[in-house]
């Protein structure tokens, strides 16, 4: 795990702890005082996590989170102590991943700092020659999915305007965040923006910048999206929410490729290559006035359209697998699927694509941690009717049951196998007891067991259990 840094005066506090951090597996622990904090002999971009004393009293804590992120921007910072409770200036808030009040809680503290590993490992995936994990929405082998993947592959090394169409949830961002990745402009930024999201009023200033003075409120001058992508690649999603009078300015940039800030008339040269999303029919669009037909030529150089989950069923549980593993990697915990739960959610129609699929997956892992999910603990609305079920046939090698057929994954950084191996072996036998109607002797035959072996694991597991009818 990586080093976390306790900024604290208190010295019997920070040795506490530490001691509580060694406790849950973070041994690489420095501590420092308020003042001596920066001699510690760190480098910024080294140290996972910052733990902060907060006293009421004394609130040269607030000095410490301002230097610290003077030091490392990235560094996720946590404030810990009888003040962190209290009410922050906002500019203070804005540094903080969380407040814990001392002694933490073993829940709040191991989630606040598995928050703050998925915080750094998410500042740290566009640096360098590092693949960002964004590859999820892409898995799978059907025939729609190969066509994305083969299209990303031959307009990538390209300057080409791209345009992504598709559903809410399938993976549009992830589209052109794999195109940046590949291309040339790799060590360049990805600037994405979200056009339907901004006011139509302020969506300029946020693409061209502004001058100091320009309008109420600019209070300094400020680059736009389309500077801070210069070199590399500006992702305009939601394009078909953009307003006409913002879309004639865009029209004239993707053509001139220069533009000025607001309040300015010094042009500015844009190196920037576009990619463009959108959910909407865009030629719907057009023919109701909504979209001008030149923007769209503009734009539609390389269309890539993303396939609905439903057209890419046969996708999902590869998908799953993914999603699963994703969660091992950031330390969020695991959950195994039964094939009958699969095939359930196979033929499920998703209306929220993959990101609805991943919150599902997400929800199960904290339901049923490191435990075996069948069809019946799926929420009703993922349940098929009785009796449609179909009988499809899923491979071997995407199965991500719990048995003969698939070898449960170690996640990286390993688990506790007795406490794993524990909560297995509960799961299995409630599933057992549910099936056999509460009969511990039908139970333990399912189970292969002596029907006085199940008896002493209930009562082991303090398993609560039906009066048995032998």
């Amino acid at each position: 795990m990586e080093s976390v840094l306790v900024v604290d005066e208190d010295q019997q506090r920070s040795e506490c702890l530490k001691a509580i951090l060694s406790f849950i597996d973070y041994d690489n622990v420095h501590l420092a005082k308020p003042e001596s904090w920066k001699d510690s002999g760190l480098s910024a971009g080294t140290v996972g996590a910052a733990v902060v004393a907060a006293e009421s009293a004394d609130e040269r804590w607030l000095e410490t989170v301002r230097a610290l992120h003077e030091w490392d921007s990235g560094l996720p910072v946590v404030l810990i102590g009888n003040g962190a409770r209290k009410k922050l200036p906002p500019e203070i808030q804005s540094l903080l991943i969380g407040q814990l009040k001392f002694p933490p809680k073993y829940k709040e503290l191991t989630g606040i700092l598995q928050q703050a590993a998925v915080y750094r490992a998410s500042q740290r995936e566009g640096q360098g020659d590092h693949s960002p994990e964004l590859f999820r929405s892409l898995v799978g082998n059907s025939r729609p999915i190969r066509i994305v993947r083969t299209l990303i592959e031959q307009v990538a090394d390209s300057d080409a305007t791209v345009l992504i169409l598709g559903e809410s949830g399938t993976g549009k961002e992830v589209v052109a965040r794999n195109i940046h990745y590949h291309s040339a402009r790799r060590n360049r930024p990805f600037v994405p923006i979200n056009c339907g999201a901004i006011p139509a009023e302020l969506l300029e200033s946020e693409l061209f910048g502004h001058e100091k003075g320009a309008f109420t409120g600019a209070i300094s001058a400020r680059q736009g999206r389309f500077e801070m992508a210069e070199g590399g690649t500006l992702f305009l999603d939601e394009i078909g929410d953009m307003s006409m009078h913002m879309q004639v300015k865009l029209l004239r940039v993707l053509q001139e490729r220069t533009f000025e800030r607001v309040g300015s008339n010094k042009t500015i040269t844009a190196d920037v290559r576009i990619i463009a999303a959108t959910h909407r029919n865009l030629e719907k669009a057009i023919a109701e006035g909504k979209f001008r037909e030149d923007l769209y030529y503009r734009l539609n150089v390389f269309p890539i359209e993303m396939p609905p989950l439903r057209e890419r069923s046969e996708d999902i549980p590869l998908l799953i697998k993914e999603l699963i593993t994703r969660l091992e990697h950031e330390k969020r915990g695991s959950v195994r699927l039964t094939q009958s739960a699969i095939m359930a959610l196979s033929q499920y129609h998703w209306p929220g694509n993959v990101r609805e699929l991943a919150n599902v997956i997400e929800r199960l892992v904290i339901m049923h941690p490191y435990g075996v999910v069948d069809m019946n603990d799926l929420s009703e609305k993922y349940q098929p009717e009785p009796g449609e079920l179909k009988d499809a046939v899923i491979a071997e090698d995407r199965l991500i049951t719990v048995g003969s057929l698939d070898i449960p994954r170690l996640p990286r950084d390993g688990l506790d196998l007795k406490q794993h191996l524990t909560n297995l072996e509960c799961n299995l036998i409630k599933q057992a007891l549910d099936d056999a109607d509460g009969i511990v002797a039908h139970a333990a035959n399912r189970l292969g067991l002596r029907r006085t072996t199940l008896v002493e694991k209930l009562r082991k597991y303090g398993l609560q259990r039906t009066d048995e009818v032998t």
